[in-house]
């Protein structure tokens, strides 16, 4: 009979190889489950072995982020969706900083190569939206405008979840994706509100910016 596999073992395996890779710690089956009261089978019962480790490894940061963003609730107001899923972006990377600097090394394989395309797809799908409802020009590109809106993001993440920024510093995301939002066509005004709205969530807790996402 097969034994039922614990998803919390899962976790604790990726979330150790992840932390042990950032600090620079040799990573082998005897140092991965060191401490951890598994032992090395379950690196073969959970991922086949060290190879798997790594794919699942990639694959998971890519999970984690698809569950935030999802978790994002669309609302009639596309620019404020759109800075809400760069706040989810951001938010995944600050609860999983490791994660987070495996997910984009290209070393390792992923096991769902569309997994990074989806996080795009979803910022495209919300520009279609927001040039539907007349918030952006009809000839902006959505795949390119949607590429330096994860620009943005990406970099922001990079520099407060795992570089040398404070957090204080993800207050810069409302006036540049604003100023690309309001160059695609968006009314400087309105564009600031709503980015504001959707960028909220992932602003230091303050009484002028906390997430004001289901104000009217």
């Amino acid at each position: 009979m097969a034994r039922t596999k614990d998803p919390a073992v899962r976790s604790l395996l990726l979330d150790r190889a992840a932390h042990m890779l950032r600090t620079r710690q040799p990573v082998t089956l005897r140092t991965l489950v060191a401490g951890t009261g598994v032992s090395t089978m379950a690196v073969y019962t959970y991922f086949g072995g060290m190879d798997g480790l790594w794919k699942a490894l990639r694959q998971e940061g890519f999970t984690r982020l698809a569950a935030q963003l999802a978790a994002v609730k669309m609302s009639a107001d596309p620019v404020r969706d759109l800075a809400a899923l760069g706040a989810a972006y951001l938010a995944n990377a600050l609860e999983n900083p490791d994660l987070y600097r495996v997910m984009f090394d290209a070393g390792f394989d992923l096991e769902d190569t569309g997994a990074a395309d989806e996080t795009l797809d979803r910022l495209v799908r919300a520009i279609d939206r927001a040039k539907t409802n007349r918030r952006f020009h009809d000839e902006v590109d959505p795949l390119e405008l949607a590429t330096q809106s994860w620009t943005i993001g990406h970099g922001l993440a990079s520099l407060v979840a795992t570089g040398p920024l404070p957090h204080q510093a993800l207050t810069h995301g409302v006036p540049m994706l604003t100023a690309l939002f309001t160059s695609a066509g968006d009314e400087p005004g309105r564009c600031r509100q709503s980015v504001e709205r959707g960028w909220g969530r992932i602003l230091p807790a303050t009484p002028c910016s906390r997430d004001r996402s289901d104000r009217p």
